[in-house]
């Protein structure tokens, strides 16, 4: 392979230009010519989380903790995460927020889940009182759709059967505002609530009073099946009391994995909730191993894939076995809200699930990256403070910053051109072409990965100037040794090259070392500045293999630079040769 890249490098620099060529056509169908800036550079939005209660600083930190990896999990995005006066978490995020309401969500999110099996719903009217309220537009014949709406799970296993036209793919916390208190039910409310308390006659129907529960509690499964075909009569009455806020307004709620539940589903389509009577938790979202975001091959709609563990794959297995060919249906809950509320299709074994519903590809994100990183172990406030902020930094620092990045480049070429002449000239087209390459990336990461340029970062991007540099000059010193050796510079320029490579990918191991040094283990910024001179150590690396030796391979079949031209940078008086050897021995 080495003979024959060395013999033809015309064809490895038309590959390579047709890499770069690819990735600036991304980059056009990505529509963004300018890389987003970090908040030292431009600013963006400060959001305000004010605990409820008088949280211990151990929790504080912890929330912390969890907050900076959803906002900043892929680590290049550098948003601030800060706890400030005892009860406040501030999340500084940088660039202008497209959708500041589902930042918002995957903020402040408890990302509690639990599965719940559905007793009944006020679409099937199995716990009425009456007949099913008509009122909600709901047809109850459109609640199981075709096996070929169903999303297709890994390993041949077929997905949850989502209710049609019931699964959003946001919980209702999306708005502002928490919601407003329901007028006094009619119905009765004697019995006490949850946790031991009198719950009061008139007690608001938004907030569920759900009596004192002597039945099966979380993890009971075989239990709780039976109880999905017979609730108590306390919980029934409980269902009937209660009524769903207006507006998608996320009901408030007591989710006790320990006792049934009264919540809601909202569907964004029709404008309308769905109620349900749900039993103790089935599934803790303890047992959620992963969690992830995609499309399904084949299909177009965005979902949010689950991979459950413990003792909730036995429990989902258990569960599955029951409700498949049956129209019983489980809930997915998250926070006390219902956010899709399937029946089964298939047996599933393997603890994977699938929600699906209309997920846009930011929602799906944001649901899936609340779930991975976990639950807070602290709540907040509904009122949420979001607000524009400048930058850190003085409007000049990025022009300061520019300029010392071009001065240094260009004392780099200046000197290589004069010392290396005619091979300077590959020295100033493949620092042009690291610089395309670098600037190339630096936008698609800022689309893909969410990656925001810094101060930090751009120090990095300049410090790989110099190694760039390196390359070389280890590359350029090593063929002239070989041609004092009287080896032609064809002959000069492979032997030198085997000798140069290793000398170079020595130091470019112990650059993304360093990198990746600074990226795992440092925060912020200084996270920022491993990133950028990694990824600048490893364009350095393509660069010099699959453009600066193939160009200098090339250069070297021309009587210019092979037979010692007094401009080309190897003549003889820049070797201290009294004679360059025309033909060169081998």
């Amino acid at each position: 392979m080495a003979r024959s890249s060395a013999a033809r490098p015309g064809r490895t620099l038309v590959v390579f230009f047709v890499g770069v060529a690819i990735l600036f056509g991304l980059v056009a169908l990505a529509g963004n010519w300018k890389p987003a800036l970090g908040l030292d550079l431009e600013g963006g939005a400060r959001i305000t989380l004010t605990a409820e209660g008088d949280p211990d600083e151990e929790s504080l930190e912890e929330a912390r903790e969890i907050i900076d990896q959803r906002v900043n999990g892929t680590g290049v995005t550098e948003a601030d995460v800060t706890v400030q006066g005892g009860r406040f978490i501030v999340v500084e995020v940088p660039g202008d927020v497209e959708n500041r309401r589902q930042l918002e969500e995957t903020v402040k999110r408890q990302a509690q889940m639990r599965f719940r099996l559905v007793a009944c719903s006020d679409v099937d009217g199995r716990c009425a009182t009456g007949a099913t309220d008509p009122g909600l537009g709901v047809d109850p014949n459109t609640l199981t759709p075709p096996a070929s709406e169903a999303p297709q799970t890994p390993q041949g296993n077929k997905g949850n059967k989502g209710n049609k036209g019931n699964n959003r793919p946001a919980v209702g916390f999306a708005d502002e505002t928490p919601a407003p208190a329901e007028e006094p039910s009619d119905a009765p409310s004697e019995a006490p609530a949850e946790g031991g308390s009198e719950a009061p006659a008139d007690a608001p129907s938004g907030s569920p009073q759900v009596p004192a529960y002597d039945g099966p509690t979380s993890g009971q499964t075989e239990e709780l099946l039976a109880w999905q075909d017979a609730p108590d009569q306390a919980s029934i009455e409980a269902f009937n009391a209660f009524t769903c806020p207006e507006d998608g307004a996320p009901a408030v709620v007591n989710d006790d994995p320990d006792s049934p539940l009264v919540t809601c589903e909202y569907d964004p389509e029709t404008g309308q909730s769905i109620k349900y009577l749900l039993s103790p938790a089935a599934i803790e979202g303890t047992d959620l191993d992963s969690a992830s975001h995609g499309i399904p091959q084949g299909q177009a709609e965005w979902i949010v894939s689950l991979e459950i563990g413990g003792k909730g794959e036995d429990a989902f297995d258990t569960i599955s076995q029951r409700l498949t060919g049956s129209e019983k249906q489980f809930a997915i809950v998250l926070d006390g809200q219902v956010i899709s509320a399937p029946t089964m299709e298939s047996r599933i074994s393997n603890g994977q699930a699938q929600i699906s519903g209309n997920f846009t590809e930011a929602s799906a994100e944001s649901l899936a990256t609340s779930l991975k990183f976990g639950a807070l172990p602290i709540a907040f406030q509904p009122d949420v403070t979001v607000e524009d902020i400048g930058p850190s930094l003085a409007g000049d620092q990025l022009t300061a910053g520019l300029w010392a990045g071009a001065f240094g480049l260009g004392l780099v070429m200046l000197y290589c051109l004069l010392y290396y002449r005619g091979l300077g000239l590959v020295v100033v087209a493949s620092l042009a072409v690291a610089a395309a390459v670098t600037y190339a990336m630096v936008l698609l990461l800022s689309e893909t990965a969410g990656f925001t340029l810094t101060l930090p970062g751009i120090a990095g991007f300049i410090i790989a100037v110099g190694v760039t540099a390196d390359s070389f000059i280890i590359f350029f010193e090593r063929i002239r040794d070989e041609m004092r050796d009287g080896k032609s510079m064809r002959v000069a320029v492979e032997s030198g090259w085997r000798r140069a490579k290793v000398t170079r990918l020595a130091a470019n191991v112990v650059s993304l070392l360093s990198a990746a040094v600074l990226y795992i283990f440092a925060t912020g910024v200084v996270k920022g500045f491993g990133f950028a001179l990694g990824l600048s150590t490893l364009i350095d690396l393509a660069v010099l293999f699959w453009f600066t030796k193939p160009m200098v391979s090339w250069l070297a079949q021309f009587r210019f630079f092979n037979g010692g031209g007094r401009l080309s940078g190897l003549s003889e008086e820049t070797l201290g040769m009294e004679a360059v050897p025309a033909g060169g021995k081998a």
